[in-house]
């Protein structure tokens, strides 16, 4: 799979910034409102269930098909009526949907449609609805759906993308390093960094500069706290982020990252597959992609566990399934959530794509423990990035309340700073003053 495809996959639309301030206010059709009730069971699992999903078809149809299939066989009483729908848009969909009041039974949901719709209680607790249901995913999953301030959890946890280290070996040795020695935090990778430029002579560059794919991820291995105790302030403004600006700074000026990687990160895989870049993506897809597209490259990578600095695991970013609030088939509707999300289920979803289940049994299974000889880098990774999520935590993630719209705001300031236009406290100042702005104004709209 593509590093593209993985992306719209399990990465969550671009337009979700702007919905959660537009749309705030707007939520009200059925199933929307706080005072619903939450959905309680039956004991018969029966009736027709709506499902959708984010951009699977036509290349997953047949996985899902037949994941429902059996379904059906097995609740004989139930009927499930699948609709994929495409990435772009995806949100503006849901919030369509939810003024309609005709919000799926089971959704699909990425970070930020997650809290678009658990914040305004239109999403079911699903520890209430499943009480033993905990214990069948990956802690750090299941936490996920937790929401600051409320009681409860929010949806199953569906699949995963671990981050590890992709690296060029051959460009990494020329500079003197120990290729079985990559970096372990962000200040060593940046020294490494720092040696490999003076080596390079300009052939080649480190990594890619874009602050958006880097940020809060570095700052949170560097020890900067992102938020307050309480999470209603922003407060990365301190001498570990200056430090992290500096350093980017001046590895920019050296030409460790392709200029026009500051604004733009497209040409990743391009770079990578030409041996013009010496670290990757740390994505488990981009491997099968370099073995696809550029098998020569594809010898020199070697992989290892990411970068995780202080924090010593990484963060765990999953796709989910919501149950509807106000569902009218609350048994059919968890028990077909439970049912995709199950161990088999993940396990067989990962081997059609380079996924990982939240699942604890689907994690285990001997598909993602094997190392093989330990030389092949898609075996390795899938076996690395198996081993960190059983200890990821959601202190490594990106924040609910870092939108994309925040997230632009401090990524223009920092732009500013590595192109050496602004100082770094100054931006550093700046960006965390309209963080606080843009999180207070999503506050205020989510108690109208």
């Amino acid at each position: 799979m593509s590093r593209g495809r993985l992306s719209r996959i399990s990465i969550a639309t671009a337009t979700a910034a702007a919905l959660l301030s537009t749309a705030a206010c707007g939520l009200g059709g059925s199933g929307s409102d706080n005072d619903v009730k939450q959905p309680e069971k039956s004991g018969k699992v029966s009736g027709e269930i709506s499902f959708r999903t984010l951009q699977l078809k036509p290349t997953f149809t047949a996985y899902v098909q037949g994941v429902i299939d059996a379904f059906e066989k097995k609740y004989p009483d139930v009927k499930v009526k699948w609709e994929d729908v495409p990435g772009d848009g995806y949100n503006e969909k849901l919030v369509a949907d939810a003024q309609a009041g005709a919000l799926p039974d089971v959704v699909n949901l990425n970070t930020d449609s997650f809290q678009l719709l658990a914040d305004r209680g239109m999403l079911a607790d699903v520890a209430k609805l499943d009480p033993a249901v905990q214990k069948d995913y990956v802690p750090g999953a299941w936490d996920q759906y937790k929401l600051n301030g409320k009681q409860g959890v929010f949806a199953y946890p569906w699949y995963v993308t671990p981050e590890i280290l992709t690296y060029n070996k051959d460009l990494f040795a020329k500079s003197g390093l120990d290729v079985d020695k990559p970096p372990t935090t962000v200040e060593q990778f940046f020294d490494y960094a720092e040696r490999i430029t003076e080596k390079s002579g300009g052939k080649y560059a480190v990594f890619m500069a874009d602050p958006k794919s880097r940020l809060p991820g570095d700052w949170q291995k560097m020890g900067v706290p992102v938020l307050n105790a309480e999470k209603d302030a922003f407060t990365f403004d301190t001498p570990k982020a200056v430090e992290w600006i500096e350093r980017m700074k001046e590895l920019y000026a050296k030409g460790a990252m392709p200029k026009e990687s500051l604004t733009k990160s497209d040409d990743t895989s391009q770079l990578y597959g030409a041996d013009k870049l010496v670290f990757g993506p740390g994505s488990p897809g981009f491997i099968r992609d370099v073995k696809a597209n550029a098998p020569k490259v594809y010898a020199k990578t070697q992989v290892a566990k990411a970068v995780t600095g202080v924090l010593g695991h990484i963060g765990i970013y999953t796709q989910s399934l919501g149950v509807r609030k106000d569902t009218k088939s609350p048994d059919a509707a968890a028990e077909f959530a439970k049912w995709v999300t199950n161990g088999p289920n993940q396990v067989a979803f990962s081997k059609e794509v380079a996924i990982y289940p939240s699942n604890a049994k689907g994690l285990a299974d001997p598909y993602f423990s094997d190392k093989g000889d330990g030389k092949d880098p898609e075996t390795l990774a899938r076996a690395l990035g198996a081993e960190e999520l059983k200890e990821a935590q959601l202190d490594a993630n990106t924040p609910v309340e870092w939108t994309n719209q925040i997230g632009d705001a401090v990524v223009r300031e920092m732009q500013k700073a590595i192109k050496g236009e602004v100082d770094a406290k100054t931006a550093l100042t700046k960006a965390q003053d309209e963080a606080n702005k843009i999180l207070a104004q999503q506050a205020e709209q989510k108690q109208k």
